[in-house]
């Protein structure tokens, strides 16, 4: 997505009127560049972040898609600075902690997509908590990727198959899908990446296999209903064909 497509005025994109995806789903990079630039440490790039990811969700909401998966915490993380790492924990903790009652009473779903290990008890007990009071809700579905890696996933998912007793030379596509984190959701239609990287950093590896891409120079803590509407526009101009031929073209 170019800058000049990124920065239509809000007046022009405020409402959407294309095809709505059903999974959209969000590489959130650019906090720490965010923060650099404005000579503050990192820690503030990403608070900014959790002020957007709340802007987001209801944006993408009020648009009309059903689930939303974002990215804010991978297993590669874990080599950043111990400084960084704790105020990422904090930053879940708060989140969760002051939008919880809110996200519940408008019928959001949380689903926490990553493994545990390594997780400090709090956080546990905190994800544990966003998961159990919002499992009956059906409104909206959000996923939050955190302490999540895509190969890390489908390990966790042969192994889950196993432990059920499945004969892995014999599983169909479908069944498999059963074991994954994303269980009874559809796969995403859209992935947006922010910060202008074009890579998918082991995200939703499985899932992903017929998403369209759009890769944005816009850094997360900018993003905006107007980028994510942008987005929107550019996805309802590919051809989704899923491997088949295109009528339409020339043999």
């Amino acid at each position: 997505m170019s800058r000049d497509h990124a920065g239509l005025a809000i007046a022009e994109a405020e409402t959407y009127r294309g095809a709505i995806p059903q999974h959209v789903a969000v590489i959130m990079d650019g906090n720490g560049r965010w923060a650099e630039a404005r000579h503050r440490p990192r820690r503030f790039g990403h608070r900014a972040g959790v002020e957007t990811v709340r802007r987001i969700v209801e944006d993408a909401s009020e648009i009309g898609i059903k689930h939303l998966t974002l990215y804010s915490f991978s297993t590669e993380n874990w080599t950043r600075p111990r400084a960084e790492i704790a105020a990422l924990m904090a930053l879940m903790r708060e989140y969760i902690e002051a939008d919880l009652a809110r996200l519940s009473r408008e019928d959001v779903r949380i689903r926490i997509l990553g493994t545990r290990d390594g997780l400090s008890k709090d956080v546990l007990k905190m994800i544990e908590k966003a998961e159990r009071e919002t499992q009956s809700n059906r409104s909206f579905n959000l996923n939050i990727a955190f302490n999540y890696g895509g190969r890390n996933e489908i390990l966790r998912a042969v192994q889950r198959a196993i432990a059920a007793g499945e004969d892995m030379s014999q599983i169909s596509e479908s069944r498999f899908a059963e074991f994954f984190d994303t269980v009874g959701q559809p796969d995403p239609d859209l992935v947006i990446r922010t910060s202008g990287e074009k890579r998918v950093s082991n995200f939703l590896l499985w899932q992903a296999a017929y998403a369209e891409f759009v890769f944005t120079d816009v850094l997360w803590p900018d993003f905006n209903r107007t980028h994510l509407i942008a987005a929107l526009d550019e996805y309802t101009g590919r051809n989704r064909r899923f491997g088949a031929s295109d009528a339409t073209e020339v043999a």
